[in-house]
């Protein structure tokens, strides 16, 4: 009999003592070491890419024509008085005329590490790390949440419709799936502002909570931010749940016709465990993958999706940002979406590595 491929987790299942148990203790070992390493060339790629984002943050205000720190401290100034402080913290972030570029970027590479982003302008006199610091919760709780809920329901549904390929409710899941998967995170919330806020008033339109409640832990708070959040995470998992469906569905049905779901059947093992423990934990995989590669986009669709309904996040200030030419802001914003984007793919990356053995092959 020829030798048949075991999902993940079940190669080694039933072997026996003796020498291939001794080796065991080794084998182990070269498989964390191979982990290790490709999850420390990983990290450097990933921190040479953020280096690059820092770097271009840097460079890109300086290629503007003229001298854009000046720009701002004379906008600034027409609001209030520009204090030494302000000043320097602006040049250092945008430019110093009588310094060379090596020493401006020591500055800049400074200012960074003490999160000194300088002050808003449209926000004036409020610095810009407090700004982010408010905004920054907000568009984490929405992202995370909405991600994580259009992963597991588009992961569920794909299953369901990938397992019996054909079926009724395939043939109405996966038409369903390409029209969803096909909608703009602007479009979307669009239409959801206009049917359940306009037409409908069910929820808010605007805001993360009711103004006239005090922020804390209590009931009335919780389920103002609930009502207030529920169109903006509508937006984001409506317009991302129909690629998760299509891409669980198709890895599925390739992955119940694979030789070692046939060999569980034949050994009567029961449907669901099949589906589960065989087929679908290994047609997960490149979800996981996808899930890294989603993250830009997610993060893209949410400060859409936040600007539509003035919800209080990173996407919201930057439109602000945008509106009110607040060089400062934008940049800082800039550079934190880069970062975050960054940190979420990595972490992405390296589940997917302690997930499946053939990535660190070659290590």
């Amino acid at each position: 009999m020829t030798a048949t491929t075991l999902p993940l987790g079940e190669a080694g299942a039933g072997a026996g003592a003796g020498p291939s148990a001794a080796a065991d203790g080794p084998a182990r070992g070269r498989r964390r070491g191979g982990r290790a390493r490709v999850l420390l060339r990983r990290l450097g790629f990933y921190l040479g890419t953020a280096a690059v984002a820092i770097t271009l943050n840097f460079v890109i205000p300086r290629l503007m024509p003229g001298d854009p720190a000046s720009v701002i401290l004379n906008k600034l100034s027409q609001r209030a008085q520009v204090t030494p402080a302000t000043e320097k913290s602006i040049r250092a972030l945008f430019g110093v005329p009588d310094q060379n570029l090596w020493q401006q970027y020591l500055h800049y590479l400074s200012q960074l590490a003490h999160l000194d982003f300088g002050v808003s302008t449209a926000y004036f006199p409020q610095p810009v790390s407090e700004l982010i610091a408010q905004g920054l919760p907000w568009t984490l709780g929405l992202v995370s949440l909405t991600t994580v809920l259009a992963f597991l329901l588009g992961t569920g549904l794909g299953i369901v419709s990938g397992a019996r390929p054909g079926s009724r409710l395939d043939s109405v899941l996966a038409p369903l799936a390409t029209f969803l998967g096909s909608m703009p995170y602007f479009w979307v919330a669009t239409m959801l502002l206009l049917l359940l806020s306009v037409n409908l008033p069910v929820f808010p339109s605007q805001n993360g909570y009711d103004l006239n409640l005090e922020p804390g832990f209590s009931l009335a708070f919780v389920t103002s931010v609930i009502a207030h959040g529920f169109l903006p995470a509508a937006t984001i998992i409506i317009s991302s749940v129909g690629g998760w469906l299509l891409g669980m569905r198709n890895m599925m049905i390739t992955t119940v016709a694979e030789d070692y779901v046939s060999l569980a059947e034949a050994k009567g093992l029961g449907r669901g465990r099949i589906l589960l423990a065989y087929a679908a934990r290994n047609a997960m995989l490149p979800q996981v993958a996808g899930l890294a590669i989603s993250i830009g986009t997610v993060v893209g669709g949410s400060l859409l999706a936040e600007a539509v309904f003035a919800y209080p996040g990173i996407g919201y200030l930057f439109y602000q940002a945008v509106v009110n030419l607040d060089y400062p802001l934008m940049q800082a914003l800039f550079l934190i979406i880069s970062l975050s984007v960054l940190v979420a793919n990595f972490i992405a990356d390296s589940v997917y590595v302690l997930l499946d053995p053939r990535t660190r092959e070659d290590a």
